[in-house]
């Protein structure tokens, strides 16, 4: 047996950042064309309803296309339907063209025993909301009345809203169109494109699909992380090992790491060689696919990163909403940043640095990290910047300088 190849840390971080997009090597098409592309390459775009700085989705897209418009993710979901609205591990933005790999998914939500129950339960307020729909057209949750006047048992939701997420999860209902943050509930033989392929995959099928949305999305994976695309461990198992033995797959180990196997596509390796990037600066969202996999990040970058929103604010260290700071491969700082839009500022509530940046790496960081501050500003429509607190706090003169000096 061959011994597995090692590759150093560096190595392993640059296979994530070029399946990630975010080494400078990947340049989408203006417009909606660009917004499709970073979809298809991702595999979903996380949604997220956090709005304290430009929300998640939007976030995401413009890291990878910074001249990114809202209105080119709705051109793509609504008017070419190159994404469409589904659940990953959570909401998100998917291509349409890995539809049918959700419909195992859509048919086991609805053949669900909590399904069956509410459906039953609920007969009379599923069958009104399909024929609403089927005879008016794309409905919002907001144009079905609720008659009771009270929340309906479905999370908490009233009935109506509870049939529409039940027949979206199941398949029989598609989001349309969105206007604002309010989705358009329709028929999904009214949204879906004909020319998409919807016969069900075979387990095989979507073992094979599954190793290849894992190794295109992170670059280098456990099989955690294929786990995340199919839960079948038995059809990954036998995939991941047919691809090994055809050369397809290398199977490789990062040098200082013992952690359980790691897999890369032999061209992807082969291609290390190419020479490094410049070492950009990226604000990332808490939601983005980069970092969403806490773990993974941790063993390949050294980044322990947890969202603060969601823990009581005198336990938070980082902040409300912490965005990590990726410069190069590696992970410098957190900011907690707020977009005030009034005032038309972008909050600097909180910018944390990690403690073993260096002083010299510091003095590199700072312009780099600037500029990239205004493009955010000038992204969530912020025309000024205000630093309120910096640590370490020797940090806080020499970045209100840099901000300065790059303003544009």
């Amino acid at each position: 047996m061959s011994p597995v190849p090692a590759i150093s840390a560096t190595q392993a971080r640059r296979l994530a950042l070029a399946a990630q997009g975010l080494d400078g090597s990947f340049s989408p098409p203006h417009g909606p064309d660009g917004t499709a592309a970073i979809c298809e390459r991702l595999g979903y775009v996380q949604i997220d309803t956090i709005a304290v700085v430009a929300r998640a989705h939007h976030h995401i897209l413009w890291s990878r296309q910074r001249d990114y418009a809202e209105d080119d993710l709705d051109h793509v979901l609504a008017v070419d339907r190159r994404v469409f609205e589904g659940w990953s591990h959570a909401a998100s933005f998917i291509p349409t063209s890995d539809y049918r790999f959700y419909l195992h998914a859509m048919r086991s939500h609805a053949a669900s025993q909590r399904t069956i129950e509410w459906v039953t339960a609920n007969k009379q307020i599923v069958h009104h909301v399909r024929d609403r729909i089927s005879a008016e057209g794309p409905l919002r949750a907001a144009d079905f009345a609720d008659d009771r006047g009270k929340r309906g048992p479905w999370w908490d939701w009233k009935p109506a809203k509870g049939a529409l997420e039940i027949l979206l999860s199941s398949g029989e209902l598609m989001i349309s169109k969105r206007q604002g943050f309010q989705r358009f509930y329709d028929l999904t033989d009214r949204v879906l494109p004909g020319h998409v392929d919807t016969t069900l995959p075979t387990q095989q099928e979507r073992a094979v699909w599954a190793l290849d949305r894992a190794l295109s999305h992170h670059g280098v994976a456990g099989v955690a992380q294929l786990r995340v695309w199919n839960r079948n461990p038995e059809s990954l198992r036998i995939t991941l090992q047919q691809s090994l033995e055809q050369g397809a797959v290398t199977e490789v180990r990062v040098r200082g790491d013992d952690g359980p196997p790691l897999y890369v596509r032999t061209d992807s390796l082969e291609q290390l060689a190419a020479s490094a990037r410049p070492q950009s600066v990226h604000l990332l969202s808490p939601f983005d696919n980069l970092v969403i996999r806490r773990p993974w990040v941790q063993r390949l970058f050294e980044f322990d990163y947890t969202i603060e929103c969601y823990v009581p604010a005198p336990k938070r260290e980082f902040g409300y909403f912490c965005l990590p700071v990726l410069w190069g491969n590696r992970f410098v700082g957190r900011l907690d940043a707020k977009a005030e839009r009034k005032k038309e500022s972008l909050a600097l509530r909180r910018m944390t640095f990690e403690p073993d940046l260096a002083a010299k790496q510091m003095d590199r960081l700072l312009p780099k990290l600037a500029a990239e501050l205004w493009s955010f500003a000038r992204f969530n429509q912020c025309h000024r910047i205000r630093v309120d607190a910096v640590r370490p706090t020797a940090c806080r003169t020499a970045l209100r300088q840099a901000i300065k000096d790059t303003r544009p």
